[in-house]
């Protein structure tokens, strides 16, 4: 069946087909588990360009030598709370994730750790892994930077030098945690993709061109232009201060990265994972976070505007929602992937009555 508006799968669904998928394709089964579980979770919480239609490159890397099949990270350096993982271009899923229950469990001894993965392969949503943290309690924070692509550049240049940078932080309140995901550009290689694929273009001018012109074309970045830097031409040195810092936070750390010319799918990563209990304590943390919900909630929404959100709280309301009723892919997502079920011999996910 093709994919359709009203179409609904269930979640567990939509994780066994994946698991089947990469198992079929040579991951090993906790590698295979762990890309479909956050492949699907992008997708509950609405990450649509980063879920399950990663899936198809995913298993084309695979059969590519591209995404490493089995085997563990090497250890570069531990010193408790300071880990360096060199990555071997395992599945950036499993990678991310185990290094964020390792900052867990290394910030219960240590009250905080960081972990850095070298040469991984690409993670996907960083969002979906902030849970893992702050579901113990835990503050988390998580960047990912690409040394082999360049698709942003540097403000007041033309030139692509880097990746959309992205940064993700999970903080824990009394209730729901505030889950923030965010990039160094505008918009991302990924959503230039899809609207390439569809002959659509941006609302606003989010590119520049290769002769520095802003452009909402996202074909312009397959004729050597760029995605804007978060600030746009305006104030887009905003966006290129933490685009740097993202290069140092990941790359520089973990001693690998565009000064060693990687070639292929790639990415770097470092994870901080924070104890409150360690610091101020648990309680007056609480309090602090607290605090700060009620008034962004309570704060008089302008015009247009229903009422103040905060990051995250969508995404986690559309996961509750996919929960109980099920899952909309985004249009094509399913029909993308048959023909790599046939050929792994998967059947395709059944969907919901």
């Amino acid at each position: 069946m093709s994919d359709t508006a009203d179409i609904r799968y269930a979640p567990e669904a939509l994780r066994g087909f994946a698991k089947d998928l990469f198992k079929s394709a040579g991951l090993e089964e906790d590698k295979a588990e762990a890309v479909a579980l956050y492949l699907v979770e992008a997708d509950l919480m609405g990450h649509t360009t980063h879920g399950l239609a990663l899936a198809g490159w995913y298993l084309q890397s695979i059969a590519d030598g591209v995404m490493m099949r089995e085997g563990s990270a090497d250890v570069i350096s531990d010193r408790g709370p300071a880990v360096a993982w060199g990555g071997k271009r395992l599945p950036g899923a499993w990678l991310t994730s185990q290094a964020v229950k390792l900052g867990c469990d290394r910030a219960e001894t240590y009250g905080t750790a960081t972990i850095t993965i070298a040469n991984s392969h690409h993670i996907g949503c960083l969002a979906a892994y902030l849970p893992i943290a702050t579901d113990r309690g835990y503050m988390v924070s998580i960047a990912s930077s690409s040394p082999s692509g360049a698709q942003v550049a540097p403000f007041g240049g033309r030139k692509g030098v880097y990746t959309p940078n992205p940064v993700a932080h999970g903080i824990p309140t009394s209730g729901d945690p505030i889950l923030i995901d965010i990039s160094a550009s505008i918009t991302t290689v990924n959503m230039a993709q899809r609207l390439i694929r569809e002959g659509r273009q941006y609302e606003h001018e989010w590119l520049m061109d290769a002769d520095g012109n802003p452009s909402r074309d996202p074909a312009v970045i397959e004729r050597g232009g760029t995605l804007l830097p978060t600030g746009g031409l305006d104030h887009g040195q905003k966006g290129y201060g933490m685009a740097l810092h993202v290069e140092a936070f990941t790359q520089a750390l973990s001693g690998y990265g565009r000064a060693d010319a990687p070639k292929g799918t790639n990415a770097a990563v470092t994870v901080q994972v924070f104890d409150p209990a360690a610091f101020g304590g648990r309680e007056a943390f609480l309090r602090q976070t607290g605090w700060l919900v009620d008034a962004c909630h309570d704060n008089p929404p302008r015009p247009g505007v229903e009422r103040v959100r905060l990051p995250g709280e969508n995404g986690l309301a559309r996961k509750r929602g996919a929960l109980a009723n099920g899952v909309r892919l985004f249009p094509g997502i399913i029909d993308s992937l048959r023909g790599h079920a046939e050929r792994l011999g998967v059947s395709m996910p059944s969907t919901l009555a």
